[in-house]
């Protein structure tokens, strides 16, 4: 499961908000290279199925460490919940605005490639089959000199410009020069550290790749448990190529006074005892001079967010695979910022405040080096329905390549249309082998014995489960981009199409001088939810919006839609059809972390949009597979090589030009 679960519960009442600590802005932070890397694909392995360590206990939300025995024996660990992650402060759903639903006209631009992406199978037998199965894969995507770099949780590949893989298929503890995240041949089994959250640029200004995910290290490496200790590690490639060599940095995020860290007063539990903090959910963005990382911290065991935080280095040491350099650590939430927040929202800075790309380096120069950031803040509000965006203002960021005092960091609200935290998205029913084998009775996997379910779960089944709706998102800020001097953005939102709610797409460009929205608009459709938009804008203000449209009549396809800020958003349109239902373990009991009654599937975190030149490279999850309990069975549980027994999700890489 994606760390980025750890995303807002809606089902939660209770907000906890951690106490600031010691104080400090800006704070910063010294790191040395951590060791070089490459892109070197090795053989798939099995997917056989592992019963109790095919999903990272440590990854999970609530106590299903107890069900897949999180202390790396098979069996529930004396202090199994603290190999989870405590990350549950949400609060309501709203209801949107009636919208006519589709979108107006548009110049299309040609559809120039589309090719499967990574998916599931490729993710659980990379490394030799030694990968926990997870769900939801994220979506990490990058594009530049003839190369596309996508990332899912947890592996990553290349292609050339002709959608031609250039590489296998890469997990990402090999990748950053970790241990496998699970050693399924070793006694005990042995665990490498837990990485998330991938997500990418190439930057044409340095012609560089960067490269960042969360990695959370165990407490020892035969068990699951975490140790408290987390970092971002950020890979730089060495030259224009990601063929090539790529020198690793790692920048610890616990921030609870260890390791030069602030202290930000993260909670061990709810007693108040004092514990690490929890970097989740990061992304990247550029300006001319720096590379800028940000996170949501949450207390890692315990309860409580803390606010977004701003990581900011220097791009061009970066550039020049520097062996030290500093980190400018902003946290929102310091008073010290002298940022005034509206008594009405939460008591704390931003969350998920990202920053901004610039296609074609047309960064902003103004005051020595603007960086631009978006927040949204319908997630924390008791209706779950907003109207306002908080855009962040980082100035004089040609200081990071030199003793200049720091970069300063600004906030202002801009009042944009309603948007609020969309329903669930229902899926068309269809063939699901893995809820069928869950309460499968039939099968005999023993002699005597009976029942597919048994090859997951040791006793308790079988366990009759239905098609769930797909988890829709919950209102935050999506892929951030400087273009044709105006900051866009987008966020999914709820709306109400021929007097149904759905699960919908909210748009904004806002003039960041000004301080206003220039254009703004809800893609929404009839009868179909929109999830996970990502956006990307070319350097003259075309763009596209790329998400996945699924309802009721629609598997889960990869669509996309034109954008500008004259014409709006185009109609809807579908880059890969989905031919099957989700069918993935966070949709059933007892695999998920969830009840019947509170089942969360899972379905992504973010999508990702890419510029190269006149360009603009999309990638969304869809599903590019179906097969019958029958042929699920008949194929070793793997569909003909098109699923493993725990998912079926898939990813879809498509090409626009303009």
């Amino acid at each position: 499961m994606a760390l980025s679960s750890r995303r807002l519960l809606l089902a939660v009442s209770t907000l906890w908000v951690i106490p600031l600590g010691a104080s400090g802005a800006p704070v910063k932070l010294r790191v040395v290279a951590g060791g070089s890397t490459a892109v070197q694909g090795g053989a798939p392995g099995s997917d056989a199925p592992d019963l109790g360590f095919e999903i990272d206990a440590s990854l999970v939300e609530n106590d299903l460490a107890d069900v897949l025995g999180a202390g790396g024996t098979g069996a529930p660990a004396a202090g199994a919940a603290r190999a989870g992650v405590n990350r549950s402060v949400g609060r309501a759903r709203g209801r949107g605005g009636a919208v006519q639903g589709d979108g107006g006209d548009d110049a299309t631009p040609g559809l120039a490639l589309s090719f499967q992406g990574l998916d599931f199978r490729d993710q659980r037998t990379a490394n030799g089959g030694n990968q926990f199965s997870v769900e939801p894969p994220d979506q990490g995507l990058c594009a530049g000199a003839g190369f596309v770099l996508e990332s899912v949780n947890d592996v990553l590949r290349v292609w050339d410009a002709q959608g031609r893989a250039a590489t296998g298929v890469i997990d990402l503890n090999s990748f950053y020069g970790y241990p496998a995240a699970i050693d399924r041949a070793a006694v005990p089994l042995r665990f490498g550290p837990s990485i998330t959250d991938p997500s990418c640029l190439f930057d044409p200004d340095t012609q560089r790749w960067f490269h960042v995910v969360l990695t959370l290290d165990r407490a020892r490496p035969t068990s699951q448990a975490l140790s408290g200790k987390n970092h971002l590690d950020l890979a730089v490639s060495t030259s224009a190529s990601p063929l090539g060599g790529w020198i690793v940095y790692r920048i610890p995020v616990q921030n609870d006074g260890t390791d030069g860290t602030p202290d930000h007063g993260c909670l061990l539990d709810g007693a108040g005892h004092h514990g690490p903090c929890l970097g989740d959910y990061p992304h990247i963005g550029a300006d001319a001079n720096g590379i800028y990382l940000t996170t949501n911290e949450f207390s890692l065991f315990g309860p409580g967010f803390h606010g977004a935080e701003i990581y900011a280095l220097s791009k061009r040491a970066l550039a020049r695979g520097d062996a030290a350099l500093d980190v400018v650590l902003f946290d929102s939430a310091d008073p010290d910022l002298g940022i005034a927040f509206d008594p009405v929202e939460a008591p704390f800075g931003g969350f998920t405040v990202w920053p901004a790309q610039a296609p074609g380096g047309l960064f902003e120069t103004r005051e020595r080096g603007t960086e631009y950031f978006l927040s949204s803040l319908a997630v924390f509000t008791d209706t779950g329905v907003e109207s306002r965006l908080r855009l962040w203002t980082l100035t004089n960021t040609r200081s990071l390549d030199s003793a200049d005092p720091a970069p300063r960091l600004a906030a202002r609200l801009v009042d944009v249309l309603t948007y609020a935290v969309p329903p669930p998205s229902p899926q068309r029913p269809g063939d699901l082998p893995l809820r069928d084998c869950l309460a499968d009775t039939t099968l005999q996997v023993a002699p005597g014995v009976f029942g597919c379910w048994r090859l997951l779960v040791g006793a308790g089944g079988p366990f009759a489960n239905d098609l769930g709706p797909l988890d829709s998102n919950d209102s935050r800020m999506q892929q951030t981009f400087l273009a044709d001097g105006l900051v866009w953005g987008a966020l999914d939102t709820a709306a109400t199409v021929a007097g149904a709610d759905r699960a919908a797409i909210a748009w904004f460009a806002i003039d960041p001088r000004a301080g206003r929205v220039r254009a703004q608009g809800v893609l929404a459709a009839r009868g179909v939810d929109l999830n996970y938009p990502a956006l990307a804008m070319t350097p003259t203000g075309q763009g596209v919006v790329a998400f996945t449209a699924v309802g009721p009549r629609t598997f889960p396809s990869a669509g996309y839609a034109t954008l500008d800020a004259d014409h709006g958003a185009g109609p809807i349109r579908i880059a890969g059809a989905g031919v099957g239902p989700q069918d993935g373990f966070t949709e059933y009991v007892p695999l998920s972390a969830g009840t019947l009654t509170d089942i969360r599937p899972r379905w992504g975190d973010y999508g990702a949009a890419a510029v190269d030149g006149s360009a603009i490279w999309i990638a969304s999850e869809y599903v590019a597979q179906t097969c019958t309990f029958a042929e699920f069975v008949a194929t070793n549980f793997t569909c003909g090589n098109t699923r493993t027994i725990l998912g079926n999700w898939s990813t879809r890489i498509s090409k626009l030009t303009f």
